[in-house]
């Protein structure tokens, strides 16, 4: 069945949680971020990964790039692929977003959206090598896509907030504890949509 964004065209829902989420719009110039955006995608080794849901493997609906810290963390230990080396743009933005986060990333999530019908089912990322409280720092480039939350124990419980161009939204708190997001597929048209999500990863020898 095809998932739908069920939430209005544009705006954020009324009484999102600012405990677990911060929406920073303009974070990156318009400028600056068009050129980002083209740079991404002409630039990564972008690859289709399959997946195992249950018994079946699926072919996710997006493609993908893992940039990291290869140095510094035992990723075979960590369950992990050992992530790309990060590009000069890569540092850069990197370096801008600290600050606003609070906290020093080592590894970087790039998901590329090519239309409406790319998307992301609902999931946590509440993996054990990111510790129980992880902020993610979400960096969007291109179409504007909602992203939808909706409590776990209370599935009537959603919001969602409209990822603009240039945009910053950080994950905090127990969402990844208590809250489920994603990205819907969509029918109406659109265009190529970048998204990097900064994460630290925690080596368990330290």
């Amino acid at each position: 069945m095809e998932q739908l964004s069920f939430f209005a065209e544009a705006g954020q829902s009324i009484g999102l949680p600012s405990d677990i989420l911060t929406y920073k719009n303009n974070f990156i110039g318009k400028t600056e971020s068009d050129s980002l955006l083209i740079h991404l995608i002409e630039n990564t080794p972008w690859v289709q990964k399959v997946v195992r849901y249950y018994d079946k493997e699926i072919t996710t609906p997006r493609l993908s790039a893992w940039y990291g810290d290869a140095e510094q963390l035992d990723y075979a230990a960590l369950g992990k692929s050992i992530p790309l080396c990060w590009t000069d743009e890569l540092l850069q933005l990197k370096a801008m977003i600290e600050p606003a986060a609070g906290i020093t990333f080592n590894s970087v999530l790039l998901n590329y959206y090519r239309d409406g019908q790319d998307s992301v089912t609902w999931h946590s990322d509440n993996e054990t090598v990111m510790g129980s409280h992880p902020v993610i720092a979400s960096l969007s480039f291109g179409q504007v896509r909602s992203f939808d939350i909706r409590l776990k124990a209370n599935h009537s419980e959603k919001y969602s907030i409209k990822l603009e161009h240039g945009s910053l939204l950080l994950m905090k708190g127990n969402l990844q504890q208590k809250w489920d997001h994603r990205i819907a597929k969509s029918k109406r048209y659109m265009k190529p949509r970048i998204n990097l999500t900064f994460r630290k990863i925690i080596n368990p020898s330290i």
